[in-house]
């Protein structure tokens, strides 16, 4: 990663967790005593802010909140972490995103979602004047499918109005080569410089399946074929693999201890646009990311376990040539 500070754009959720933990969950109807409870900023938007700023970079979150606490704590929370909320929109008449979680004594979780002002972030918020100008001396975007598609939408063309670099990160139901057929993304999506795939209930790549990389292989080839000028795909402790024009090819992962999975997607997505941002090319920010990643899964929680740059580096440094 070149040493210089990147200027990046993350467009993404902003929401409160709160989990609260129990012996047993409650029945309808019933009440189960709490043995702790926590209520933390995150949202993948707030997480992969928070990873680009730990990695150096002149960061800003584009998002909506609710003119209510929580909104307050989610930007102080940013603040603290240097990233610049001048693009956080308060907003009347409803709530901030929240996840309610309920975990148990066994360490299963039950969680419910209310994504409050996240709903409403529009093509408005990416075309006001504070916005374009921000996006305009960009270095690059990091956009998170979780919001809506218009604004999505608004912020890629922007980013190409601007010549900025963009980075589209999206979630697919299944990692099978059926799912191409029933993409039906506008063109917008596949027109970004790096296209990173996520699929649900996919945390490494033990779990892709009967068709293994061959299937990521062909989604990721026939994504560039409809635009995407490289895909991206985290195969956590084992890599990644990158597709573009010369093809596909598997980056090597690095070995660390399994600790905590959570974030792990942030603290890769993070890391990528904060190395990107700087002008290096997506091998080298794939690389980069993979090793954030690696110290990630190798700690627990969430915004406290997340890398920072030199340590990032250093664990590239150690790797053989």
């Amino acid at each position: 990663m070149a040493e210089r500070n990147p200027k990046v754009i993350v467009i993404g959720p902003a929401l409160i967790d709160m989990a609260v933990k129990c012996d047993e969950y409650p029945d309808p109807g019933q009440v189960s005593e709490g043995s702790e409870f926590t209520t933390v900023p995150a949202g993948r938007g707030v997480n992969q802010a928070i990873q680009v700023a730990l990695c150096g970079c002149d960061t800003y979150l584009l998002a909506r909140v609710g003119e209510d606490c929580f909104g307050d704590l989610i930007c102080q929370n940013l603040q603290r972490h240097t990233i610049k909320t001048d693009l956080i929109y308060p907003t009347q008449a409803m709530s901030t995103g929240i996840v309610v979680t309920v975990v148990n004594g066994q360490g299963e979780n039950r969680s419910c979602r209310s994504s409050g002002a996240n709903r409403v972030l529009s093509a408005d918020e990416i075309e006001y004047a504070a916005a374009e100008q921000q996006i305009s001396s960009a270095d690059v975007i990091l956009i998170d499918d979780a919001i809506p598609r218009e604004a999505s939408v608004a912020a890629i063309r922007s980013a190409q109005i601007h010549k900025t670099r963009t980075i589209f990160s999206a979630k697919l139901p299944q990692a099978s080569r059926k799912i191409i057929h029933s993409l039906d993304w506008p063109m917008e999506f596949y027109n970004t410089d790096i296209l990173v795939l996520r699929f649900k209930g996919m945390m490494c790549a033990s779990e892709l399946g009967a068709g293994g990389e061959g299937d990521l292989k062909f989604i990721g080839t026939e994504l560039v074929a409809r635009g995407a000028n490289c895909v991206v795909i985290s195969l956590g402790w084992r890599g990644a693999l990158v597709i573009d024009s010369k093809g596909p090819r598997h980056l090597e992962g690095i070995v660390s201890e399994v600790v905590d999975q959570t974030g792990c997607d942030s603290a890769f997505i993070g890391a990528l646009a904060a190395c990107f941002g700087t002008g290096d090319p997506p091998d080298r920010a794939v690389q980069f990311a993979i090793a954030a990643e690696s110290l990630m899964r190798s700690r627990f929680g969430l915004h406290e376990a997340l890398p920072r740059k030199q340590e990032i580096l250093t664990v590239l440094h150690s790797q053989p040539d």
